[in-house]
């Protein structure tokens, strides 16, 4: 036992499936068996522009036919589920917590072979991966963000728990299941020696559930004892700093796919020898540029890891080979970090210039009456009180505070609407099942614009204002449609030009 895991698994003694890579069917019997087998690129413009001086290749794992790496895992651990009979076709129902990419491939896994899925995972996953999920065929079930792994309401909890609930419900659980890094150490890593002949001198490749790094660095070490295995983990992530293990706050960052508040066992840190920390803001960037530099349709986690990879293989000298593992696609993200409008709503891009228009640089007034009275309740109200507030306010959205009056969410009439529908019009959950956490908000201790207000409106039906005080409480003061915006543009436009 180190560091709160158990000793990781010895990937030579478990049965092993390696596929031949220089030969492929003329004709797949199913999607299924197309997964893996992802081309390696050669990376560019980044390196020159980074001063590189070794070759750098790109592992394309977002071209697998679910869209991520995790397809490999969610495949290999069905069927060796299958050959031990813990799974029965027409019978099981698979349940599994994930950020998603790994739901998606049991999903695709339960399409093709008719199994009942149930995904769990939490908010700040992304609107695409849910749709994804959905026409799969899964049934999905939203967690809090901010839970801890270890309180009841994570996904991990909340699966478990589901699993008991629920007759011959089975949890593969990617954290702990020897098929994670094995599917890695048998495909992936086979992969990357057969493309480069065997001569690789740096790995770099995200944290998650860290089989990935673990099953591939296994491998590479093997056959190139040489190579150096970077490891990268998102600040707010306790991966690469065990000894955080037991701390109290969970940090949100936005990156999906990397990073966890516990050591998994499909973690083998002695397998590593390098761990490179990365923030929101270069990950994302570097994510974009990926895409418009070197043409590759990927995810955050995939920005993250060539930050990382930047950042490692300067220590690498001309003629050496770093490969950096790109986990999943562009489709996940298409309202998220590939929106200019949600990059500079998260401050992870300037908000655009524009001279011409008279009210665009215009700072935010408490008093401006474009930003129109918000009416909040407590986060105790009952669900009946928040939605006859709803229907007595005429309000299409209110403000739920927590004891300090800080705001922790918004009930909406949207969102209730449609809660309401798939709950057959029922009123006895718990008003916290209502609460919308993602929204748009600009606070005026930050003296935002109204170009930036005009920009979240280009995505979002309204912005909250809020405003932050000495104890870091966040008042609501009121809120903002793209109506009072036209309204008070208009209006003030035409006392500005004197008609």
């Amino acid at each position: 036992m180190e560091n709160g895991t158990s000793d990781f698994f010895n990937l030579k003694e478990l049965p092993h499936v390696v596929r031949a890579l220089d030969r492929n069917l003329k004709v797949q019997e199913n999607i299924l068996n197309v997964i893996g087998n992802t081309p390696i690129v050669k990376l560019n413009k980044i390196p020159k522009q980074e001063g590189i001086q070794c070759d750098m290749y790109a592992k394309c794992e977002f071209l697998n036919p679910g869209g991520s790496v995790k397809d490999r895992i969610a495949y290999r651990m069905v069927l060796e589920a299958e050959q031990k009979g813990i799974l029965i076709p027409g019978k099981s129902v698979i349940i599994e917590p994930t950020s998603g990419n790994t739901g998606i491939g049991l999903a695709l896994a339960s399409a093709v072979k008719g199994y009942r899925c149930i995904i769990v995972l939490p908010e700040k996953m992304s609107d695409e991966k849910v749709n994804t999920l959905k026409a799969l065929g899964a049934e999905i079930i939203r967690t809090p963000t901010e839970a801890a792994s270890s309180s009841p309401e994570s996904n991990i909890n909340v699966a478990l728990r589901l699993s008991k609930e629920i007759p011959n419900a089975v949890v593969l659980d990617q954290y702990n299941n020897p098929c994670n890094p094995l599917a890695h150490y048998d495909g992936t890593a086979e992969e990357i020696l057969w493309s480069l002949d065997d001569d690789v001198d740096m790995v770099v490749i995200g944290a998650g559930t860290c089989g990935t790094v673990s099953g591939v660095g296994h491998k590479i070490k093997e056959r190139c004892p040489k190579c150096i295995v970077v490891a990268v983990d998102p600040h707010g992530s306790i991966l690469a700093e065990p000894e955080e293990l037991n701390k109290s706050d969970v940090e949100i960052y936005q990156v999906e796919g990397i990073g966890y508040d516990f050591l998994p066992r499909t973690l083998d840190r002695k397998i590593i020898d390098k761990w490179i920390k990365t923030d929101d803001t270069a990950s994302l960037q570097m994510s974009r540029r990926l895409i418009k530099e070197e043409g590759l349709l990927c995810g955050g986690s995939s920005g993250a890891a060539m930050c990382a990879a930047v950042q490692a293989a300067k220590s690498l000298k001309a003629g050496q080979k770093c490969v950096v593992l790109l986990p999943d696609n562009i489709r996940n993200y298409m309202t998220k970090f590939i929106s200019d409008q949600w990059m500079e709503a998260q401050n992870f891009k300037p908000i655009p210039k524009n001279d011409k228009l008279w009210w665009w640089n215009k700072t935010l007034d408490e008093d401006d009456d474009l930003i129109q009275p918000i009416k909040s309740l407590p986060n105790n109200t009952s669900t009946d009180e928040a939605v006859s507030a709803l229907r007595e306010n005429k309000a299409s959205v209110i403000s739920i505070v927590d004891n300090k009056g800080s705001i922790s969410g918004v009930i909406t009439a949207d969102n209730t609407r449609m809660r309401l529908a798939n709950l057959d019009g029922s009123f006895t959950e718990k008003l916290e099942k209502f609460i919308v956490k993602k929204y748009y908000k600009v606070d005026l201790s930050n003296s935002p614009t109204l170009g930036a207000v005009s920009r979240i409106l280009d995505i979002a039906r309204f912005v909250i204002v809020v405003k932050t005080d000495k104890s870091n409480i966040q008042k609501p003061i009121g809120v903002i449609t793209s109506e009072n915006l036209l309204s008070y543009v208009t209006n003030k436009g035409n006392q500005v030009n004197g008609k």
